[in-house]
């Protein structure tokens, strides 16, 4: 049994619940504590009492915790990501991947205990020192999803706890293992009791008692829109610090003088690897007019060739949706798309017989001759399922990329280093590629949307401690 972490100590009362393979649901892969509202309210209490110690520790000491905590993560790392395919289902190797993400994030922040950068500049009048330090905002709820268990709990934990801050950790309950991992390496590095707690549980339950529980000064979000704007209103009443990572809808611009071949890899890999479970996954590809079919016919193709299965066996591309909602969203989707454009070229169905039964797997998906009205190409559907868009040319591409409420990541697929500009000059998305998959991206460098996909600072890189920091700025005749 895995017990919620509060005020410093392990706590196993009251129900729980089962976490499950979903490629194998007849395996379970923990129980978990159900977190209680009440629990919210002892973690805040922790969090609050541990804050003026915590703050009080020096940069580099907070950090030196941080580096230990990634140290036992890195000596745990098989472990660590065999039990994140397990319990999210995506591939051994992309689970490797985020588990050294996640490792990496931590160094990276450890080493900003040193740094810890404010202002300093010249004052106008005469014999005045002054200068601004940050400090930290004070007890801050994370709330986070499903998809990159271990990376987003990451980069969320990492800065506010380097920026001195205390925190109560609301992991998504479809796959709560792999931050629980995160959490215990911090108890093992010796971080102080009351610095972070995790609570586990229903998050419309959690979610309510997190953004009342009076010690909050501040909460991160990443997830859906629909629950990201319940958590903007809440948190505005009480005038919270807020950061919201919600949904995206992003396009891949394929233009006619694009290496063809690396942007078939490029859009299939982005739409479908991590079963197009990721925010920042392909859902649009708009393809310039004079390649679209002959574009079409080798993504297909290519598609054909990717293996789903249970993402512990090798070979494996493509693992099962997260659990048995999401892939019900994913089928209604299927559904409405073959209503508005047809049958699709390829999958459209949930994958039975050997090896599938037992597992929420759906059959990557590719929509041809798609129009921007269709619902398929306007909403978010967070699964394998591509919506492919003509465009006449490189103008009529952007308006299409650009016209959707969204504005998460984007990428363009060309050889005209004119046209990467105007791209990047001229698309309304936060994280922009160039001849790369639209997901993907490196924890040193801002994150974060525009529109209707983000509000608030960005997260990683230098950008992360402004949202989990604030100043005190100083003035000193001498």
């Amino acid at each position: 049994m895995f017990g919620n972490y509060i005020n410093g100590e392990w706590v196993e009362r009251g129900s729980t619940f089962e976490n499950r393979n979903p490629a194998n649901t007849g395996e379970v892969v923990g129980v978990f504590v159900k977190g209680t509202p009440q629990d919210v309210e002892d973690a805040a209490g922790a969090a609050a009492a541990a804050l003026p110690a915590w703050s009080a520790l020096s940069g580099p000491a907070r950090g030196a915790i941080l580096f230990k905590a990634a140290d036992i993560l890195d000596q745990r790392f098989e472990q660590v990501s065999a039990e994140m395919t397990r319990e999210e289902g995506k591939t051994l190797p992309e689970a490797k991947g985020e588990v050294r993400r996640s490792i990496n994030i931590f160094r990276y922040f450890a080493g900003e205990g040193s740094r810890m950068p404010g202002m300093i500049v010249p004052s106008e009048r005469d014999r005045v020192h002054m200068f601004a330090l940050r400090k930290p905002v004070g007890v801050v709820g994370l709330v986070t999803p499903w998809n990159f268990p271990s990376a987003i709990p990451a980069w969320k934990l990492a800065p506010a706890l380097i920026c001195g801050n205390t925190v109560v950790l609301k992991p998504a309950s479809a796959a709560p293992l792999s931050a629980w991992r995160i959490v215990e390496a911090l108890h093992e590095a010796g971080l102080p009791k009351g610095v972070v707690n995790f609570v586990a549980g229903s998050g419309g339950e959690l979610g309510q008692a997190l953004i009342q529980a009076k010690p909050l000064k501040a909460v991160s979000f990443t997830g859906s829109c629909q629950i990201g704007n319940w958590l903007h209103a809440e948190a505005s009443k009480r005038r919270l610090r807020i950061q919201l990572e919600m949904g995206g809808k992003n396009p891949t611009i394929v233009l006619a003088d694009a290496d063809f071949n690396l942007a078939v890899e490029n859009v299939a890999n982005a739409a479908f690897f991590s079963t197009g479970q990721k925010c920042t996954a392909t859902s649009r590809a708009i393809v310039e007019d004079a390649i679209y079919d002959r574009f079409v016919a080798a993504l297909v193709e290519r598609t054909r060739k990717l293996k789903v299965g249970d993402g512990m066996q090798p070979g494996v591309h493509i693992g099962p949706c997260v659990d048995e909602a999401q892939m019900n969203t994913v089928l209604r989707y299927i559904d409405i798309g073959r209503k508005e454009a047809g049958a699709p070229l390829i999958g459209g169905q949930r994958l039975t017989g050997d090896g599938y039964d037992q597992g929420y797997f759906v059959a990557p998906t590719i929509f041809s001759e798609v129009t921007e009205q269709m619902t398929i190409a306007q909403e978010e559907i967070f699964g394998p399922v591509l919506a492919v868009m003509r465009a006449k040319d490189f103008e009529d591409a952007m308006r299409i990329a650009n016209n959707i409420p969204f504005g998460l990541s984007s990428s363009i697929q060309t050889t005209n280093l004119s046209r990467v500009f105007e791209y990047v000059y001229r698309s309304e998305a936060g994280l922009l590629t160039i001849n790369l998959p639209s997901a993907g991206v490196e924890y040193q460098l801002p994150f974060g949307g525009t529109k209707d996909s983000s509000f608030g600072p960005k997260e990683q890189g230098p950008a992360a401690m402004e949202f989990y920091s604030d100043y005190k700025t100083v003035y000193i005749k001498y």
